[in-house]
This record gives structure tokens, sequence and C-alpha cells, in this order.
């Protein structure tokens, strides 16, 4: 699993890439809380168009950046959320924290 962050007009994009598991959302996390502790942006987007699978772990990490870019007012949002995907987000009311966005055409 790799990440590649990148700052935008206060939005911070995390691109995420591989799978997210419990063997590495640690070490996800760590890296965009790092970041997003640095920057405090507005937005902090989370992009899942590389991720092939995702359990529980992937949950977890974005409930837990969506608490730490709440304590200054940022908001999250899911973006490029694969379809297989959606149904775990939404079982897990990730939907009521978040924007979740389809592609990013839809931002527009």
């Amino acid at each position: 699993m790799a990440v590649q962050l990148q700052m935008k007009q206060g939005e911070l994009i995390a691109f995420l890439d591989g799978e997210i598991d419990h063997h590495c959302a640690r070490e996800l996390r760590e890296e965009i809380d790092s970041a997003a502790s640095r920057t405090q942006p507005r937005v902090l987007t989370l992009d899942f168009s590389g991720v092939q699978f995702m359990d529980s772990s992937g949950v977890g990490l974005i409930m837990g950046r969506y608490r730490l870019v709440s304590e200054w007012g940022g908001e999250i949002c899911v973006a490029n959320l694969p379809r297989r995907l959606e149904r775990l987000v939404s079982l897990a009311g990730i939907r009521d924290l978040c924007t979740i966005i389809r592609s990013k055409e839809e931002e527009q």
C-alpha cells in the first residue's frame, strides 16, 4: 500500500494505492496524520481510485481521519471509491460523516 500526498489550495489529497488491511493501515494513518496535522487543511480528500481491496481497517482509516480533521473544523471527502467498496462504506455510516464523490467530474 502506498500513499501520495498533495496539498492544493487548502485541500490535502491522499491518493491511496493497493490494498488497505490491518497490515498497512497503521503506516497510512501515520503518514496522512503527520501531513494533516502540519498543514491543517480545510478539506482532507482520501482518493480511493487506486484501491483494489479494503477491509474494516479502511473504514477505521476514514473515521480516524474524520476525527482528526474535525479538531480544527475541517472536512473529509472520500473520492473515487470503487463500487465494490461502496456498500462497506455505506454500512459503516461514513456517508453521514463526509462527502462522497464518485469521480472527479462530480466534484465540479
